[in-house]
C-alpha cells in the first residue's frame, strides 16, 4: 500500500514527530488539530473559539488532501473538561451538520499539548 504524506501551511505545524494528515489507499488519516493560528502561533481564548480554530485547521489539512468535511467518516474530539461539550458540540454541529455528521467519539482526558481545552482528529475517505 503506496502512503502520501500530506502537508499544508494553511494548518500549524505539528508539534511533534507527525504528519498532518496522511493518505493511505483510499482514507485520509488526520492528526489531531489543536487551536494554534497557523499565522500567528497564537491560541485564542474559551472552548468556542478553540474549536472554531481547530475546526479551521481542520478543513485546511482535508483540503490539502483533497477532501472536506462531507468526505469526514469518523471524528474523536478530545477536550480537558466535559463541561464544555455543549459549546464545542453546537460549533462542531455548524461544521459538520446534523444530518451527515461523521461517527465520533468525544472524551474527557488530563491534558492535551500546549494546555489547550480541546483537539480533534479525522479520517476521511476520498
Amino acid at each position: 500500500m503506496k502512503k502520501e504524506i500530506i502537508h499544508t501551511s494553511s494548518a500549524p505545524e505539528p508539534v511533534g514527530p507527525y504528519s498532518q494528515a496522511v493518505k493511505a489507499s483510499n482514507i485520509l488519516y488526520c492528526s489531531g488539530q489543536i487551536p494554534l493560528n497557523p499565522t500567528t502561533g497564537a491560541i485564542p481564548d474559551g472552548i468556542e473559539a478553540q474549536t472554531r480554530q481547530i475546526l479551521e485547521n481542520l478543513k485546511a489539512v482535508l483540503k490539502a488532501g483533497g477532501v472536506d468535511f462531507p468526505n469526514v467518516v469518523k471524528t474523536t474530539v478530545f477536550l480537558k473538561d466535559m463541561n464544555d461539550f455543549p459549546a464545542m458540540n453546537a460549533i462542531y454541529a455548524e461544521a459538520f451538520g446534523e444530518t451527515s455528521a461523521p461517527a465520533r467519539s468525544t472524551v474527557q482526558v488530563a491534558r492535551l499539548p500546549k494546555d489547550v481545552l480541546v483537539e480533534i482528529d479525522a479520517i476521511a475517505t476520498l
